[in-house]
């Protein structure tokens, strides 16, 4: 459903995103971890086709994102990790605008927005301006404008991000039916919770390559470890620094810290 080749981005020397491949699968959940700076974000705005690679091909639904992004985009919903919002509209507005932009029709647009509204729980809040909104409401809103064209790809940075646990539980909920509809989700996330929980593949990118990639129990053989994974991700991202860490908060044995974090 995605696949990515030699995806690479450049910022004059520095090298953010290092040649990488990944194939997200038809009904696929996959998660996309690594450490602040690792280059999460610029790979999810290369696959939303919000910025371009330096090299490197990206397919959606088999739609070459490069040759023909009009077609590409029409495939993909994006889930942006801050919600940019015109205050100034209504929350039905917005979704009218956003389905201007596919090319939607005012009945499609009403139709489809009043049952997202109505699943996210927003349809009393359809006519109210966007100012208004708690910043989880807005969150909720951007999921409704991301499914109102009906994508077979949702790329998606920190889904949780301002939710309440009804509200994560929902998208959670959503998601996992969104992929039965041979569709996928690309999902970054520093949640390792709801990676962990939601996800079928994970990969962890680091200094711009991915150094892990696989299912739960792929990745415990990888890191060597039966832990969460949380205690994988710090393995195998920098689990030194960690043990660092807790030998100067408590004082033990570079031994016992090992044993701590490995648990």
């Amino acid at each position: 459903m995605i696949v990515a080749k030699n995806l690479t981005k450049k910022y004059g020397d520095l090298v953010a995103v290092d040649s990488i491949d990944l194939e997200i699968r038809t009904g696929e959940i996959f998660g996309f971890l690594g450490p602040n700076g690792a280059g999460k974000t610029t790979t999810i705005k290369m696959l939303a086709g919000v910025m371009e690679p330096t090299a490197g091909t990206i397919l959606i639904d088999g739609i070459d994102l490069q040759r023909n992004p009009i077609e590409a985009k029409h495939r993909t919903g994006f889930i942006p990790d801050r919600p940019y919002l015109y205050d100034k509209l209504t929350g039905m507005e917005f979704l009218r605008f956003i389905g201007g932009l596919y090319g939607l029709n005012l009945e499609r647009i009403k139709k489809r927005g009043g049952e997202l509204l109505e699943v996210f729980e927003l349809s009393a809040y359809a006519d109210e301006l966007i100012e208004n909104y708690s910043h989880g409401m807005k969150q909720r809103l951007i999921m409704c404008s991301a499914f109102l064209h009906n994508p077979k790809v949702l790329v998606v940075d920190e889904p949780m991000v301002g939710l309440d646990p009804k509200g994560a539980r929902l998208v959670k909920r959503l998601f996992r039916e969104f992929v039965k509809n041979d569709s996928a989700i690309f999902m970054s996330t520093h949640t390792l919770e709801v990676a962990e929980a939601i996800c079928d593949r994970i990969a962890i990118i680091h200094h711009g390559r991915i150094i892990a990639l696989g299912t739960m129990p792929q990745l415990r053989e990888m890191a060597g470890t039966t832990g969460q994974l949380e205690t994988i991700f710090i393995q195998l991202t920098g689990g030194e620094d960690e043990i660092d860490v807790v030998n100067v908060l408590n004082d033990k044995k570079p031994e016992k810290a090992i044993k701590d974090i490995q648990q």
